[in-house]
């Protein structure tokens, strides 16, 4: 063992496992909440992401939510997770089709992807988990080995299937294609890659597609909350096990962080990115007797109290040390490659070392999440007047955003949104359709 490998083993020893980045809310319509927790865990740099979204369309409370695992790096999921709702609820059919809306949002989403990869020499892929909440209508699409679980009735159902090279289907598919499937460590496409669809993989695309698998459940009062996760949680969690967690917590985002902070104790070697939807409905009506607009009435109240001071509130994001754009860097593999991981470092400049003082040279690095100033009424109300989403990555740059009121988007069936994310301006969602 040489030198280097003997710091890597030491370095690899002392990491210390920051606090999983965490946060939620509820729906407008008093419907559902919602919970994220997201780690690094124990390695050295961050590739999953996720997306938490409520949107107005067409007099609908949407809800869009979604974990996105990323492999050969960072910049497929982190591509994903901004664009695929956003093409998802500009299709013309999101209310009249939504299946077929969510499989050519899929699909375009992998297109326009491949094509801004023609500059890159190494490719990059992602998996997609994720839950579209419209009406009484749960629709959960996945491509990769990002699950999606739910309890109906007391009982945990998987509600998605990982796709991976060694299920008869898929195999059958690849070698139909001209591709292989091989055992390489575990059963992987051409030898490399251990999921059989993604997005991204521009050189496996004949063979790793984006064509999601979609499945419907009706929200009544047997369904009680909803699982997403990153394949760091289900390495070392049954759906069972994972479902027994939630039961206990009935606050979704601490049942998140409960879930990852679990998986880290039990050893899980990879990011870990979790959400929770538990649906109220049924609660709200039996136990309060109230009606969805009398708790909206109660939202806009909050709304009105904070409205005199929202111009001048600020909100720092601190979960994440921030990655300058012009730093050249490489990013990290994951289990999903049969490659040695590429030290995540910037060439010339530390990303870290330019953040208070904070020194080293890793980037994607979790540092110490919110410090509790921040009301926690505030993760959990939204205001009426707007949307919020969480647009959280987790190479989020730290940074402090203005809280603004969103303005009309001229468009006459959709609220405006509110986004909170690694950019230092408020966004109003106003992209034309792409499917016109």
């Amino acid at each position: 063992m040489g030198y280097m490998d003997l710091a890597l083993s030491y370095s690899n020893q002392m990491r210390i496992v920051e606090a999983p980045a965490s946060g939620g809310g509820l729906s407008q319509n008093g419907k559902f909440s919602y919970g994220y927790a997201s780690s690094a865990g124990k390695r050295s740099s961050m590739e999953d992401f996720f997306e938490t979204r409520i949107d107005g369309i067409d007099g609908e409370i949407v809800g869009l939510f979604g974990v996105f695992d990323g492999h050969g790096g960072a910049r497929a999921a982190e591509y994903v997770k901004r664009h695929l709702f956003s093409n998802l609820i500009t299709h013309p059919k999101f209310i009249s089709d939504t299946k077929s809306a969510i499989a050519d949002a899929y699909t375009h989403t992998d297109s326009e992807l491949l094509k801004s990869e023609n500059s890159h020499t190494r490719d990059a892929g992602s998996t997609a988990s994720t839950a579209i909440l419209v009406g009484d209508r749960l629709l959960v699409a996945n491509v990769g080995d990002s699950r999606a679980v739910i309890c109906r009735g007391g009982n945990a159902f998987a509600v998605s299937r990982d796709h991976k090279p060694d299920q008869s289907d898929e195999r059958e598919r690849i070698e139909n294609a001209g591709g292989f499937v091989m055992w390489a460590g575990t059963w992987r496409v051409g030898g490399v890659l251990a999921v059989s669809r993604a997005f991204g993989d521009r050189l496996l695309k004949q063979y790793v597609v984006a064509d999601p698998e979609i499945q419907e459940e009706k929200i009544d009062d047997s369904l009680e909350f909803l699982i997403l996760a990153s394949d760091g949680l289900w390495d070392v969690f049954s759906n069972e096990e994972a479902v027994a967690v939630v039961k206990e917590v009935e606050d979704p985002e601490e049942s998140t962080k409960k879930l990852v902070g679990e998986a880290i104790r039990r050893g899980s070697a990879d990011n870990i990115t979790c959400v929770v939807v538990r649906f109220l409905e049924s609660k709200t009506a039996n136990n309060n007797g109230s009606s969805s607009s009398e708790e909206a009435n109660q939202v806009q109240t909050a709304d009105r109290n904070d409205s005199d001071h929202k111009n001048s509130t600020k909100e720092t994001n601190q979960d994440h040390i921030v990655v300058h754009r012009d730093l050249d860097y490489s990013n990290t593999d994951n289990e999903n490659l049969n490659q040695k991981p590429i030290a995540v470092t910037a060439r010339g400049r530390s990303a870290s070392s330019e953040q208070s003082g904070l020194t080293g040279e890793n980037i994607h690095i979790p540092i110490a999440i919110r410090s509790g100033s921040e009301p926690k009424s505030s993760a959990k109300v939204p205001n009426q007047g707007k949307i919020t989403v969480h647009n959280d990555s987790p190479v989020a740059a730290t940074h402090t955003t203005s809280l603004e009121q969103s303005g009309s988007t001229g468009e006459k069936n959709r609220k405006p949104i509110q986004v909170h994310s690694d950019s230092t301006e408020s966004k109003t969602s106003s992209t034309p359709s792409i499917f016109n």
